[in-house]
């Protein structure tokens, strides 16, 4: 029932009936319908419909009365007897949530951080001033006021985002206007102010500071803060950075370079051109050919034409459809979050996808998907709204993004002998010329394919003094042909062909790198693959890029599909399973040593030494080991994927735990699920009880930090019986650990608390007082957050003497928090200021940046508490810095916008 009730509350009060209105005249009629309609059909006690209908001064004859108007209400509803429903609870209207537009407006809000379409919804949804024409004063005091200030913020959100874009002239009259109607709130003058700025008028910028003081200093006898006096001082010096649209828009350029020896395709060039949209169309071209015919080749030199068209940006990824693991479009989308400047990468696909999405909207910019599988793989991929141009690069004719999302074919054909011939000439100039049945030769023994002519021309390049006649005569003696093209049977002998110029040495390289699982390949890693030192495997390396069999990019090595295939069918055997163990290996170990310098204090047990053939990327600091995981963060799960199908079961779960932390950090937790999958197969092989009980602990984790609860939940309690069973009471008792983190995930903060009890208590039977530590404070934590606080003194209590009397001060300031923690929620806030500060100390002395972060968030609303304002401003000002040096853009906005709302 009710499915055609509509109720708008945000502006006058109307009740629509299948698009018909329905006159509500009576003024506590509307209070009660108000009333109603906020409960989201939930049931509303009488007490408070009573509330909110008289106030505090209710008439003796309340209860009565409310039965009558109630039972009028259901007059008025006569189109639908049973909407308005009565229970032992109280009334309730028989609808869903979203028949209301102020539910409608609040959960709209909670997406519009990374879906911009949302904002612009839950902003149309008002009409005036919230339940203006409802006359209750307990409403305006109760609901009204936490409305306004959710509209209020997402009004400025949109107002970011469109500083952001550079649409500074236009947000200036709605910019007065809510510094108008919002003279305290600093951060609506702050945008006032670089409105103003960047639109030309540094003098009224200059003003509309002056007139903010004014009113600061009249209405709370304060002075404008330090964001405001810093806007106030660039405005006066005319800083440089006041140009840039707020934080510098992140503009990814990131098309490969484009082919010096671009010939002909004018046909189809002019068709990708023609499909320019003249007013904001997506435009999706899907160019279709057999492998090796140039379609990545058109599509760059394309966007290297038009790249004025698009001054937002290219966005580039190689989904490896053909050859080798496909590129999943979630790991692919993570790709393009960061190329667009996101430091913190939302958890879930869908709402990564969402991001992105909403990051393209209303950009002109330039998305090449190259290498597709199948229409599936693009899918995702594609932006959600008009102004960008993507070009879809497949083997496959991809009808399915042609049939449903308006895809444009392009279908790529072979050169035409007289493109293949410009082709050369652009290569090699008066030889052709002069020798012109030896080029005719090649052309068609190279089967007029554009990347065999390319190979062709490299030798002839490399051997300027040798006739085209005797390179013609060689290639057309090459003993091994194979047809991997069905019509091109040649292909395969000019590949042979230019294998065999090759040195031995690079010969075996590129064997050996027909087999690396990854996309691409640092020297590092190509040392260990073939055993070599470094300077030998440059040499061979620059000797293959000579010979346009493998392409070179900002240090790092790939290889075309059908160049891998060939490479790997040449691999010798008894070259594969030594030169596969060491680059797994190489990742491994260098993997080991990056995550060590993220975290010294992370070791694994039992972790052996590299072999004498594995040479690890030395990783100086934190900085080098992120760098490193995000150029390997591909090869590395292609690693694992190899020591699976080779039965390494040692290297599959250390891969694990070695890229775990890292997958935390960018927030692939999706990544580490699956990477935590496979350890625990990989385990079960083993058949060593501590390896199988660490990897089922960590993949519960794994699935707890994902919101799999259940699967969590299962994986542990596995972990814990497993423990039990082999009466190990350490594994049992970090297990325990694990549980607790995992029901704090879920907010089953009992359930966590039985856990971290349970840890303690087998810890203080092995006499393990520091990992007893470690649960006593857990267990203080989940006391803090169910109000139990003088449980959570007791145990943290406990837990700060262990440390202090080991003298471990990081795990002391730990402690010191959750304590503040405690000490706020109990309402002791000067405590919990005196704890906080504590505890900063020490996180200060240990360079804890993300714990000083929420300690000094903690601390100010502590501080706010107990009325220090302009304490509360200085510790939120310290948070927001540490937030913005880490780029945490997420808490850096919460922390502004609590900055925003403190007046």
């Amino acid at each position: 029932m009710g499915e055609g009730w509509r109720f708008r509350l945000l502006g006058p009060l109307e009740v629509r009936h299948d698009g018909t209105v329905l006159p509500i005249a009576a003024a506590k009629q509307r209070v009660l319908i108000a009333v109603l309609a906020l409960a989201g059909g939930e049931p509303v006690p009488a007490e408070r419909l009573i509330e909110c209908l008289w106030g505090d001064e209710p008439p003796i004859t309340a209860r009565n009365t409310l039965k009558n108007y109630v039972l009028r209400l259901r007059r008025t509803f006569q189109v639908d007897s049973g909407l308005l429903a009565t229970s032992a609870a109280g009334y309730r209207l028989d609808i869903d949530r979203d028949a209301v537009d102020v539910h409608r407006f609040q959960d709209a809000i909670k997406t519009a951080k990374h879906d911009e379409a949302s904002l612009d919804e839950a902003l149309a949804l008002w009409q005036g001033q919230p339940l203006a024409d409802v006359p209750s004063d307990v409403l305006h005091r109760e609901v009204v006021p936490g409305l306004m200030a959710l509209r209020l913020a997402a009004r400025e959100h949109r107002v970011d985002l469109d500083l952001n874009r550079g649409r500074h002239r236009e947000l200036v009259d709605e910019l007065l206007v809510l510094a108008t109607e919002n003279p305290l709130r600093e951060g609506i003058w702050a945008r006032l102010m670089l409105a103003l700025y960047r639109s030309g008028r540094p003098a009224e910028a200059l003003d509309a500071y002056r007139r903010a003081g004014e009113v600061l200093a009249e209405e709370l006898g304060v002075d404008p803060g330090p964001e405001l006096k810093k806007l106030h001082q660039a405005v006066l010096t005319r800083d440089p950075a006041l140009t840039i649209t707020g934080k510098r828009a992140t503009v990814p350029r990131q098309l490969p370079a484009a082919t010096a020896h671009f010939v002909g395709r004018n046909a189809e060039l002019a068709g990708l051109s023609a499909r320019l949209p003249a007013t904001p169309l997506m435009v999706i071209s899907a160019i279709a050919g057999t492998a090796g015919v140039g379609k990545t080749t058109l599509a760059v030199h394309w966007g290297h034409q038009h790249a004025d068209r698009f001054p937002d940006g290219q966005l580039y990824v190689n989904l490896r459809g053909f050859g080798g693991t496909p590129v999943q479009p979630a790991t692919a989308v993570r790709g393009f979050l960061t190329a667009l400047g996101q430091a913190n990468v939302p958890t879930e696909p869908d709402d990564q996808f969402a991001l992105y999405r909403s990051l393209l909207a209303e950009r002109r910019m330039l998305v090449v998907l190259d290498n597709a599988r199948d229409a599936d793989q693009v899918r995702p991929l594609l932006p959600g709204t008009a102004g960008c141009v993507v070009l879809v690069t497949s083997r496959d004719q991809l009808a399915g993004l042609v049939a449903l999302d308006g895809a444009v074919p392009l279908t790529l054909d072979l050169f035409t002998h007289d493109e293949a011939r410009d082709m050369l000439v652009r290569r090699l100039g008066d030889r052709v010329e002069h020798e012109q049945a030896a080029v005719d030769e090649l052309i068609e023994a190279c089967a007029r394919l554009p990347i065999a002519l390319n190979i062709v021309a490299a030798q002839a390049v490399l051997n300027p003094t040798r006739p085209l006649a005797a390179l013609a005569e060689e290639l057309r003696d090459a003993r091994r042909r194979l047809d991997v093209l069905g019509s091109v049977a040649d292909v395969r002998t000019v590949f042979s062909w230019s294998y065999q110029a090759l040195s031995a040495e690079a010969a075996r390289v590129f064997r050996l790198l027909g087999l690396h699982p990854g996309p691409d390949i640092g020297r590092d890693a190509a040392a260990d693959l073939a055993a070599l030192d470094l300077d030998r495997t440059d040499a061979a390396l620059a000797e293959l890029t000579r010979a346009h069999l493998v392409t070179e990019h900002a240090g790092r090595h790939t290889m075309h599909d059908l160049l891998r295939s060939y490479a790997a069918d040449q691999a010798r055997d008894d070259d594969r399973p030594a030169a596969l163990r060491r680059v797994v290996d190489y990742y491994l170990h260098t993997a080991h040593a990056a995550d060590r310098a993220m975290d010294p204090h992370r070791r694994l047990a039992q972790f052996d030494p590299p072999g004498p053939d594995t040479h690890p990327t030395p990783i100086p600091d934190a900085a080098a080991a992120m760098t490193w995981f995000d150029a390997e963060d591909l090869n590395l799960v292609a690693a694992q994927q190899l020591a699976v199908d080779h039965g390494w079961h040692g290297a599959v779960w250390q891969l694990a735990w070695e890229v775990s932390g890292y997958h935390l950090r960018r927030g692939r937790r999706h990544d580490r699920v699956a990477m935590w999958r496979a350890a625990a197969d990989a385990a079960e092989q083993l058949g060593d009880p501590i390896v199988r009980l660490r990897v089922l602990r960590l993949l519960g984790r794994a699935y707890a930090d994902v919101g799999r609860h259940e699967e969590a939940r299962e994986q542990l309690e596995l972990a814990l019986a497993v423990a039990e069973q082999a009466h190990d009471l350490e594994q049992q008792a970090h297990t325990h650990v694990t549980l607790a983190i995992a029901g704090e995930r879920h907010a089953d903060y009992r359930w966590s608390l039985t856990h971290a009890l349970q840890a303690c208590q087998l810890f203080e039977q092995i006499d393990r007082p520091v990992w007893k530590a470690d649960a006593l404070n857990l267990a203080g934590w989940m006391s803090a957050k169910l109000g139990e606080y003088d449980a959570t003194y007791d145990y943290c209590g406990e837990s700060l003497t262990i440390y202090r009397d080991r003298g471990d001060t990081e795990a002391e300031a730990t402690v010191l928090d959750s304590l503040a923690l405690a000490y706020r929620l109990d309402g002791r806030h000067r405590e919990s200021v005196d704890h906080y500060q504590q505890a900063l100390v020490l996180f200060r002395r240990h360079g804890v940046t993300n714990e000083i972060a929420q300690a000094l968030d903690n601390m100010a609303q502590a501080h706010l508490a107990l009325g220090e304002r302009e304490q509360a401003r200085a510790a939120w000002q310290e948070a927001l810095e540490v937030y913005r040096r880490q780029d945490d853009v997420q808490n850096a906005d919460l922390i502004q916008e609590r900055l925003d709302a403190l007046w």
